[in-house]
């Protein structure tokens, strides 16, 4: 299998005009222009929400061409707001435009996944040492060890999926214990795709085991203030993932 630049988890299913100047000639919207404004806003924010979603759940597999009509009508809008998601979507890697073609959710390599795997164990490694460092919230840490006890049973979509919403709040809880905004923004930014990886994952039967010890540990770990103990557990907690999911995609029937 172990071609690279092929996707290796893949899910079955498949004249001029004058400026505007609003109401009183102020160069500001007049109350129904800026309602107007707002609620396009909201709507390209929802149907960018919408898409990303079920890109990441898999419901636009990568090899599917996804024209701006099908999608605007898909997600009852107009194409503006579907060029607007499009563009914001490929900015962060999860979608590719290519032109006279259409838009195409991007592929996920095994060259990818070990980059995914690369960035989370150098950067979330980092974020478990700062932790131990600054670990002074009590309340967070709290929540943390909660949602370390999270479980799911193997074979049942329903309790993985919030396992899943689980663990992204979990790592990115992590990311905010450092209380650096830019750390918790390259985990959150980080979490689709490996949301994405796991919603590929249950899609073709595997469900794997809950990491419930290993985020047990680095809570303890962080907890102790113990700051290289919490960057090797996390840093090994992230590799055995990889493991697992590079198991899974040279796996054969697994892989397209």
């Amino acid at each position: 299998m172990a071609n690279s630049k092929k996707s290796v988890i893949s899910k079955a299913r498949s004249g001029k005009s004058k400026p505007a100047t609003g109401s009183r000639g102020t160069g500001q919207p007049s109350p129904r222009e800026s309602s107007a404004a707002n609620g396009r806003g909201t709507l390209s924010e929802r149907l960018y929400q919408a898409l990303k979603r079920d890109i990441i759940r898999g419901l636009h597999p990568p090899g599917e061409a996804l024209g701006e009509k099908a999608l605007a009508k898909r997600y009852k809008s107009s194409r503006t707001p579907v060029r607007e998601a499009a563009v914001r979507l490929q900015q962060e890697n999860l979608l590719r435009i290519v032109p006279n073609r259409g838009y195409f959710a991007s592929s996920m390599t095994i060259s990818w996944i070990n980059e995914i795997y690369e960035f989370r164990a150098a950067i979330e490694g980092a974020c478990a040492e700062l932790a131990a460092r600054k670990g002074n919230d009590d309340k967070l840490l709290e929540e943390l060890a909660s949602l370390a006890q999270t479980e799911y049973e193997t074979n049942d979509r329903d309790t993985y999926e919030h396992f899943i919403h689980a663990d992204t709040t979990f790592h990115i809880g992590m990311a905010r214990l450092t209380r650096n905004p830019m750390l918790v923004r390259a985990v959150s930014d980080m979490r689709c795709h490996m949301e994405r990886i796991m919603y590929a994952a249950i899609d073709i039967g595997y469900y794997g085991e809950a990491p419930v010890k290993e985020h047990v540990d680095i809570v303890e770990a962080i907890r102790r203030h113990d700051s290289d103990l919490a960057r090797r557990l996390m840093y090994e907690h992230i590799l055995q993932s990889r493991a697992k999911v590079l198991s899974l995609a040279g796996g054969g029937e697994h892989t397209s």
